[in-house]
């Protein structure tokens, strides 16, 4: 077929690769691993290419992750947060073509190194006060952004850690809303025509990669106190989003 003759067969290997250890990462972080792919993919296929896949792969990722995790889950949050993120998936997919993304991604890394000192190199659990009601506009400007760039996971994580959710029980809530967030992505992509067949198979190359990078992470999880997970949570949001800022200044130059 021609759409096989279009793929290079190193990406796919690349791909599953990154996304292994990409998501493992994320398992003990709170997220991150797509994030950090940005770069990576931009590198390999474009710009113009990252968004829709990252945003995939990660979404046939997840469903290992809310097996997982499952028991975790705190839907109350997800009640308040789905409908809203849904609204800027669609929105963000039909713009997605439209936009220059450059200054979105430096904003988001700025925002995401700031969490150093926000939370104290991660010794503070918490830096500002949270509350539910404060969900739905977040989740509308979340799910917009992270349709436009392809990967917003870590930018959330200081709004749970200051809710109070912990490890599994932050791990799982994300990712059941991420998950609700992704199918409305991926069929908003498809709908306006920035999903296509050698897409979709770089894609699932990511995702069973991800799959295996949560199974892989749980275990470390598992083992991981409290502490140790919010400094990890923290130091890979800074990391983040050094490399975004990095990324572009470097394609500015």
């Amino acid at each position: 077929m021609e759409i096989f003759q279009e793929i290079n067969s190193i990406y796919l290997i690349a791909l599953f690769l990154i996304g292994t250890g990409a998501f493992l990462l994320s398992s003990i972080s709170g997220g991150g691993g797509a994030l950090v792919l940005v770069p990576v993919v931009n590198i390999m296929l474009g710009p113009s290419q990252t968004a829709p896949i990252l945003n995939l792969g990660t979404l046939l990722g997840r469903p290992s992750r809310l097996i997982i995790f499952w028991k975790h889950i705190q839907w109350k949050i997800c009640f308040y947060y789905v409908p809203f993120a849904l609204i800027g998936s669609v929105l963000g997919a039909y713009l997605f073509q439209e936009m220059n993304l450059g200054f979105l991604q430096i904003l988001v890394g700025l925002f995401l190194v700031s969490t150093l000192w926000q939370f104290r190199f991660g010794k503070k659990k918490a830096s500002f006060l949270m509350k539910l009601s404060y969900f739905p506009p977040l989740a509308f400007l979340v799910s917009l952004l992270g349709t436009l760039i392809g990967a917003m996971g870590p930018i959330l994580n200081p709004f749970y850690l200051n809710l109070g959710l912990d490890k599994e029980d932050l791990i799982a809530t994300k990712t059941a809303n991420s998950f609700f967030m992704g199918l409305a992505q991926v069929g908003a992509y498809s709908f306006f025509g920035s999903l296509n067949p050698k897409l979709w198979v770089y894609g699932l190359c990511l995702g069973l990669g991800a799959t295996l990078g949560n199974i892989l992470g749980k275990r470390f999880l598992g083992n991981m106190s409290s502490k140790t997970f919010r400094k990890w949570v923290v130091w890979v949001m800074a990391i983040s989003g050094f490399v975004l800022v990095l990324n572009q200044i470097l394609e500015m130059t």
